[in-house]
């Protein structure tokens, strides 16, 4: 293997970089760069939205006397800080007062953000002046219904505002179609019934319930139903470079503000591939989103175009808080690898969707494509012996992940000189796409 390249890996804080023979195909997008000024750029799209009036027009009209904005939760690489301050001097211009707004951490059924995070989220100055909170799925009081038919109950401070914004960001979901759009209202907002009817075990199983696809996606059909049920009275939606700064702005009115992110990222984002190869090399995303295994699955559906049944799929992936929330854990490690009894189990009380079965089950489409002992995963975040439990076949031994994970590549090149072999350096942040 004298001819090499170097692929660098989205992981944790610091990356990680693998050398892979010359002849592996980099599966990646465009190089897209950031906008030349962030803060010029922010202000053109407020003033100049898709499919509505500005802003300030819109907020000039109605007046209100609450204003709710959605942001996303610590898992996200949102840059809300370089939006936010402009979004705010529109809504003071516009005489909304700090104590008017309130800016809602749409968790879904994540954790509660830490003050740290939050500060992170929105910035130290914002965090003084705005009043900030976490949605809470779980809690009652702090809902309110919004349908009947299916019943579904919504954070209540976004509910009853009277005016309605809903930021983030948008990138290919494995099981969504796209991130950004209604996904900043449910699941972000809603409560544990709907968040369980949007992943339930009908919904996963549907094929269309996929990376890069929004028509007859049941995850987007349900979501943009909640979505329009409530309201949104201005969307800002960004894509992101790989160093997380603003690439494309998309705002104004909801639909067609996020079609148009869409269509775009899809472009920038997309890799195009002839067929399976026998060994794929990808990750969790990096950090944040690579902090838990629960995270990390979405990077393992993502490579699945490029799997077949005889491919390895090797992950790498930081997990420095496990395997994610105690439901999960539990979930994960009382199943121990038996992955199909649990498929058989969740199919037969499909009416019934326990906590966080649903990224076990996405976990699956790529264990029935490849069997667990082609899923190779490769953390020191996760213990070993609790690793051993959760359907993959850990890469042991001594020294660190890149030591571990650059040893297994080479032993599979030796083994399988003609071996075909891809990598993804920005793991679940790039859609493979199938030319045939």
């Amino acid at each position: 293997m004298s001819c090499m390249k170097n692929a660098k890996m989205l992981f944790g804080k610091t990356g990680l970089e693998l050398k892979l023979p010359d002849h592996t195909v980099i599966l990646e997008g465009k190089d897209v760069p950031a906008v030349a000024d962030a803060a010029h750029a922010v202000k053109d799209a407020l003033a100049r939205p898709i499919g509505t009036p500005p802003l300030a027009e819109l907020v000039k009209a109605r007046k209100p006397q609450t204003v709710a904005i959605t942001i996303s939760d610590i898992t996200r690489t949102v840059p809300n800080r370089d939006f936010l301050p402009a979004m705010l001097d529109v809504l003071q211009s516009c005489g909304v007062k700090d104590e008017q707004i309130t800016i809602i951490i749409g968790t879904g059924m994540h954790r509660a953000s830490t003050p740290e995070e939050m500060a992170m989220l929105v910035g130290p100055e914002i965090l003084r002046r705005i009043r900030t909170v976490d949605h809470t799925a779980e809690k009652a009081d702090t809902l309110v219904r919004v349908s009947n038919d299916p019943p579904v109950s919504l954070n209540a401070l976004f509910a009853k505002a009277d005016f309605r914004i809903v930021t983030g960001y948008i990138e290919g979901h494995f099981m969504a179609g796209f991130s950004g759009g209604r996904k900043g209202v449910c699941p972000a907002l809603v409560d544990l019934a709907t968040v369980q009817r949007f992943h339930g075990y009908q919904t996963l199983s549907d094929p269309l319930a996929d990376n890069g696809l929004l028509e007859g996606n049941p995850c987007h059909e349900i979501a943009l139903k909640v979505a329009r049920e409530v309201g949104v009275d201005f969307l800002f939606n960004v894509a992101i470079t790989r160093d997380r700064r603003i690439a494309g702005i998309y705002c104004g009115e909801l639909e067609a503000a996020h079609q148009a992110g869409c269509k775009q990222v899809a472009d920038w984002t997309s890799a195009q591939i002839d067929g399976p190869f026998d060994l794929v090399v990808t990750n969790g995303g990096g950090f944040p989103l690579d902090q838990t295994f629960y995270q990390t699955i979405k990077g393992m559906c993502t490579a699945l175009p490029a799997l077949g049944p005889g491919s390895t799929l090797l992950q790498v992936s930081d997990c420095s808080q496990q395997l994610g929330s105690k439901a999960y854990t539990n979930l994960m490690l009382r199943w121990n690898n038996d992955w199909q009894g649990f498929l058989k189990s969740i199919e037969a009380k499909a009416d019934r969707t326990e906590l966080d079965q649903w990224e076990y089950q996405m976990q699956c489409r790529v264990l029935s494509r490849i069997g667990m002992e082609r899923l190779w995963f490769v953390s020191d975040g996760i213990p070993a012996d609790m690793q051993k439990r959760i359907a993959v076949t850990p890469v042991a031994g001594p020294g660190g992940v890149a030591q571990r994970a650059q040893k297994a590549i080479d032993e599979f090149v030796a083994a399988n000189p003609k071996a075909s072999l891809a990598a993804i350096p920005d793991g679940p942040y790039t859609m493979l796409r199938r030319t045939k």
